[in-house]
C-alpha cells in the first residue's frame, strides 16, 4: 500500500482527506524537549522515567482532580494559515522511521502539526520499563514544491502517529494503524484500504447542546521485540468532563485485532457516554434511491449495523442516509458484540475505481466481561456528500458514571471482514426497496430481502422458512418467500402501506423447521 487516505472528523462533522506517503527510514530522534518558545512546549506527561502498566492511569487519576485546561493551539508562524495543499506537502522523512534500522516487525512514523491538527500530542518510547520522550526534529519531515515555508527548528511536538507492519507482503511495511485527531484511531485487515474509524470515547453525541470531543493528549509506545506479533500503545485522554487511561494491544493480520483496556476518571457525572464508538459513512445503497443522481450503485464505508445481543439474537440493521437526524437505541443486557460492517465485497456493486469501497474494513466490537444494562445506539445524520462521516454507533451504559469514580472496561476491536457466522446460519445478503406498483407512483413500498448461508449445512432437505414481520405502524401485505438459486439462500418480498405514517419500525424473523437460525432483519422506514 503506497498511499493511505487519512480521514479525521473534527467537531463540524467534516471528513478531511489527507494523503500521506509511506516511507522507510533509519534513525530515531529520542532527545528530551528543552525549548519553550512561542508555539513550542516542554513535555508535560511524557517525561523521561520509569514506566509500568499503572503509569498512565496514575497520570489520568491525578489530572481528573484538577480543573480542565484547554490545550494550547499556538503554532509557529510558518505553520499558521496553511492551505490544505501546503499541509499535505509536509511528508514524513524516510530517514526518521522509528525502529527502521532494527530487526523488529513494527515501525512508527509521525504526523506534523498544522492546518486542522494544531493540538500538541506528546509521544514517548518505552523500553525495558523506561519511558523516553520523543522530540520533534524538522529533519523528520520533507516538503515539496507547494510548501515553501520553512519548518520549525524547535521542538513543537506532533499531531499523531501511525504504525507500520509487513501486513500484506513480507518485504514491505504497510501502514496498519493510525492515531490522529481527538481520540480517533483506525486500522484495517490484510489487503484492505482505510474506511471507518473508532474513537476512544464519545460524549454527548448528537446532543442539542453540542458534542464534546475528548482528545488523546499523550501516547507511550512500547518498543516491540524481534519476535513480537503485537505492539502496545498507551494513551492519556482528557476532556472537560473526564480523563482516561487506555492500553491498546495491536495484532495485525487478516483481521487486525486491537485489544482495549480503559479506565475513565470523570470530573462530572457522565450520562451521555459512548463506549467503543465506531464512526463511518453511508451515502446510498440499493434502497432509498429516489433522490440519488450518481453513476455508482452504492457509496458507503459500511452498509449495516450488526448486533449480537445478550439473548443470543443477531440483529441486522441496514444503514440509511435519512432526511432528518435519526437516533435508534437497541436496549440490551450483556451484549456479546456489535459493529458497523461492510458486507458487500463485489466491485460491480460500487463501480468506483478510486475509492474502492469494496475494500473498506468492517469494525466488530467484542465486549470483555459483562457490560450489564445499556443500549447499542445508532446515529444516522443526513448528508449530501461522501466526504462526511454521518454514521455513529456505540454502547451507552444505562447507569450514569458518577463524578470522582473510576470506571473500568475492556473490549476487542476486529478490523477486517465480518465476524464469523455459525454453520447453517442465514445472514442478510441484500436489502432492496422501491415502489410497490409497476403502473405508476404509489405510497406503498416493496421490500426485497435476500438471505444466504455463508457456511451451509450439507445433506439437509431444503424447506422454506416461515416469515414473521412486525411493524410499529402501517400495514404489511403480500409476504412471499422464494428459494434464491443465485446465492443458495432465500428471497423474502413484502409490501408496506404506510397509511400516512411518517416513521415505521420493521422487524422480520425467519423460522426454520430444522432448527437453523437466521439474523433478524430490522429497518427504519421514514417518509
Amino acid at each position: 500500500m503506497l498511499f493511505s487516505s487519512l480521514f479525521v472528523r473534527p467537531s463540524n462533522w467534516k471528513k478531511i482527506g489527507l494523503i500521506s506517503v509511506l516511507f522507510s527510514g533509519l534513525t530515531a530522534f529520542l532527545t528530551p524537549l528543552t525549548v519553550n518558545a512561542a508555539g513550542t512546549s516542554k513535555p508535560i506527561y511524557t517525561v523521561n522515567g520509569k514506566f509500568n502498566r499503572n503509569t498512565v492511569a496514575d497520570l489520568a487519576r491525578a489530572l481528573a482532580k484538577k480543573p480542565y485546561k484547554k490545550p494550547d493551539l499556538t503554532l509557529p508562524t510558518s505553520l499558521q494559515d496553511l492551505t490544505y495543499d501546503q499541509y499535505r506537502d509536509i511528508r514524513f522523512n524516510p530517514a526518521a522511521s522509528i525502529w527502521a534500522n532494527e530487526d523488529v516487525p513494527f515501525q512508527m512514523q509521525l504526523f506534523h502539526r498544522g492546518l486542522y491538527f494544531k493540538e500538541t500530542v506528546e509521544i514517548a518510547i518505552v523500553q525495558d520499563g523506561v519511558s523516553k520522550h520523543l522530540s520533534y526534529d524538522s529533519t523528520m519531515f520533507t516538503t515539496g514544491q507547494v510548501m515553501q515555508k520553512p519548518l520549525p527548528t524547535t521542538d513543537i511536538g506532533f499531531a499523531g502517529f501511525r504504525i507500520h507492519n509487513p501486513l500484506n507482503t513480507p518485504d514491505y511495511f504497510d501502514e496498519m494503524a493510525v492515531f490522529q485527531g481527538g481520540s480517533y484511531l483506525r486500522s484495517l485487515g490484510k489487503n484492505q484500504s482505510y474506511g471507518l474509524s473508532s474513537r476512544g470515547l464519545a460524549l454527548k453525541t448528537a446532543d442539542p447542546e453540542g458534542e464534546e470531543f475528548p482528545s488523546f493528549r499523550a501516547f507511550w509506545i512500547e518498543k516491540p521485540y524481534i519476535d513480537s506479533s503485537s505492539i502496545v500503545v498507551y494513551a492519556l485522554l482528557d476532556s472537560p468532563s473526564t480523563t482516561g487511561s487506555y492500553r491498546f494491544t495491536l495484532r495485525p493480520g487478516d483481521n487486525t485485532v486491537i485489544d482495549v483496556e480503559a479506565t475513565l476518571f470523570p470530573r462530572v457525572d457522565l450520562d451521555k457516554v459512548g463506549l467503543a464508538t465506531g464512526t463511518s459513512m453511508f451515502m446510498f445503497s440499493s434502497y432509498d434511491r429516489d433522490k440519488v443522481d450518481d453513476f455508482r450503485p452504492r457509496v458507503h464505508d459500511s452498509d449495516g449495523l450488526l448486533i449480537h445481543n445478550g439473548r443470543g439474537e443477531r440483529l441486522w440493521r441496514p444503514l440509511r442516509n435519512p432526511a432528518n437526524l435519526q437516533i435508534s437505541a437497541f436496549v440490551d443486557n450483556g451484549p456479546l458484540g456489535f459493529g458497523l460492517l461492510q458486507r458487500n465485497r463485489d466491485f460491480n456493486n460500487y463501480q468506483d475505481l478510486e475509492a474502492q469501497y469494496e475494500r473498506r474494513p468492517s469494525l466488530w466490537v467484542e465486549p470483555v466481561g459483562n457490560w450489564d444494562r445499556g443500549s447499542v445506539v445508532l446515529v444516522e445524520i443526513p448528508t449530501e456528500s461522501e466526504i462526511h462521516d454521518n454514521i455513529v454507533a456505540y454502547w451507552s451504559p444505562a447507569d450514569t458514571i458518577p463524578a470522582g469514580s473510576e470506571y473500568q472496561y475492556s473490549y476487542r476491536l476486529l478490523w477486517g471482514n465480518a465476524p464469523a457466522v455459525a454453520k447453517g446460519e442465514a445472514i442478510v445478503d441484500a436489502t432492496r426497496s422501491g415502489r410497490a406498483s409497476i403502473n405508476g407512483p404509489t405510497p406503498k413500498r416493496l421490500f426485497v430481502i435476500d438471505y444466504r448461508f455463508p457456511n451451509p449445512l450439507t445433506n439437509i432437505v431444503k424447506q422454506k422458512p416461515t416469515v414473521t414481520i412486525k411493524n410499529s405502524a402501517g400495514e404489511i401485505h403480500n409476504i412471499v418467500v422464494n428459494e434464491n438459486k443465485q446465492n443458495g439462500g432465500y428471497r423474502v418480498t413484502f409490501e408496506l402501506d404506510p397509511l400516512d405514517q411518517k416513521l415505521i419500525e420493521l422487524r422480520m424473523d425467519l423460522t426454520f423447521t430444522d432448527g437453523r437460525k437466521a439474523e433478524s432483519w430490522m429497518y427504519q422506514w421514514t417518509e
